[in-house]
């Protein structure tokens, strides 16, 4: 006969507990990324309807019945169960425009006809068709015009030149915090995190005279410039501390094998410190891509792609289902530059390994 070994209560109350909290913050990060997912398929009736859909219907039921001033047109409510009126007129072309823009279900004139003349031998005409889930990316990139691809192509180039300015400027400074010892390092390396403390617009404002002079203003480079600012601190310190985990001892097994101190760095040093690298470049991608304030101020006839959504969400103020596609197509590349650049991050979990 084989005894049970004794269940520690106080173990397992523990580990419920990290799972409660793992799940619990698992989901407060998740939601809020599904309910704008979400919120973006939505049509404007059902991001106006309450409660909320947490997801998108893929069809439209309607129902036509003879109403007041024409034909009356209802349609059916997941939530209720059961069909509630939206509209009543004669007219088929306002009919059309309503199904498209407000319910995301395209539906033609001849389709009208079809079920209007149904009515003459039935009281009531049911017939479900086909929702457009693409509507509001559609209607947002319609209402933002020739602007849109453009000022995705120009926000492409500024943030590949703030990397190139931050990594190159922030990179060798950090390896000059990193490799050599010299007097106020320690005040210097700190004193570089100042310029964050300033916000961006506080920085973008005396930076119209200058780059008015410099005949940057309103072109790519001189947004890069202004972005660099800040991003050059935060790369400072990733570098750095990436250079203290590599042993200096294989620079120098290098230079004692023929290898000349530059090449020594670039054949060992820069492929250990790749993640570190890496990790600046999505820090100054995801900070110029999503600036807005500063290339408001600094652009005029050349707005990146976050002042296009800015300026087009703003006009669409009460479709709150248009303003999150926006935010979904601004949020687009950033994901897509993160996930190619994630296997160059996964060493930064655990350190720089040799």
């Amino acid at each position: 006969m084989t005894r049970r070994k004794p269940v520690n209560l106080a173990k397992a109350a523990r580990t419920t507990t990290f799972y409660i909290l793992v799940v619990g913050v698992a989901a407060a990060m998740l939601l809020p990324v599904y309910f704008i997912v979400s919120l973006s398929f939505l049509s404007v009736r059902e991001a106006y309807s309450y409660p909320l859909p947490l997801v998108p219907a893929l069809e439209t039921h309607f129902k036509l019945t003879p109403g007041k001033r024409g034909y009356l047109v209802s349609v059916y409510d997941r939530i209720e169960g059961a069909y509630e009126s939206v509209l009543d007129t004669k007219e088929l072309q306002k009919m059309s425009e309503y199904m498209r823009y407000q319910l995301a279900t395209p539906v033609t004139i001849e389709d009208l006809e079809q079920q209007v003349a149904r009515l003459e031998t039935e009281d009531e005409v049911y017939f479900t068709r086909r929702r457009n889930l693409l509507a509001n990316y559609q209607t947002f990139f319609g209402v933002a015009g020739y602007n849109a691809v453009p000022a995705l192509i120009r926000s492409l180039q500024i943030c590949a030149l703030t990397i190139v300015i931050s990594l190159s400027i922030g990179g060798m400074a950090g390896y000059a915090f990193a490799r050599y010892v010299f007097k106020g390092k320690d005040l210097l390396k700190f004193s570089v995190l100042f310029v964050r403390m300033y916000p961006g617009v506080a920085i973008a404002l005396p930076m119209i005279k200058i780059l008015a002079n410099m005949n940057f203003y309103d072109r790519p480079i001189g947004l890069s410039l202004v972005y660099s600012i800040g991003n050059i601190a935060l790369t400072v310190w990733i570098t750095a501390s990436i250079f203290m985990g590599i042993p200096e001892s294989l620079e120098e097994a290098a230079q004692v094998f023929g290898a000349s101190k530059a090449r020594a760095f670039l054949r060992i040093t820069l492929p250990l410190a790749l993640p570190g690298l890496a990790a600046a470049a999505m820090y100054a991608f995801l900070g110029a891509w999503n600036e807005t304030v500063a290339a408001i101020i600094l652009t005029t006839f050349n707005p990146t792609f976050s002042v296009v959504v800015f300026q087009t969400v703003l006009g669409s103020v009460g479709q709150v289902n248009l303003a999150a596609a926006g935010g979904m197509a601004m949020a687009l590349p950033a994901v897509i530059f993160t996930f190619f650049i994630r296997r160059y991050i996964h060493q930064m979990w655990g350190g720089v390994t040799v």
